[in-house]
C-alpha cells in the first residue's frame, strides 16, 4: 500500500503543478482520488493531503 500511496502523492503533486490549483489527494474504500480542491465539497472521504503548487517545499 505505501507504493501505491507514493505513487498517488507523486501525480496528486505533478496534477496541482499542472494545473496549477490546489489538489486535494484522498482515498475512499481503500483507493486514491484526485480533485482539485474547489471541487471535493463535503465528499465522504478520507483526505491524505493537499497540494498548492503556490506553496514551495518538498511534495511528500
Amino acid at each position: 500500500m505505501s507504493h501505491d500511496l507514493s505513487l498517488a502523492q507523486s501525480h496528486a503533486f505533478q496534477l496541482a503543478r499542472t494545473l496549477m490549483v490546489p489538489v486535494t489527494l484522498f482515498q475512499v474504500d481503500g483507493e486514491f482520488g484526485v480533485l482539485p480542491s474547489d471541487e471535493l465539497d463535503d465528499a465522504d472521504v478520507v483526505i491524505v493531503h493537499e497540494y498548492d503548487p503556490h506553496q514551495y517545499g518538498p511534495a511528500h
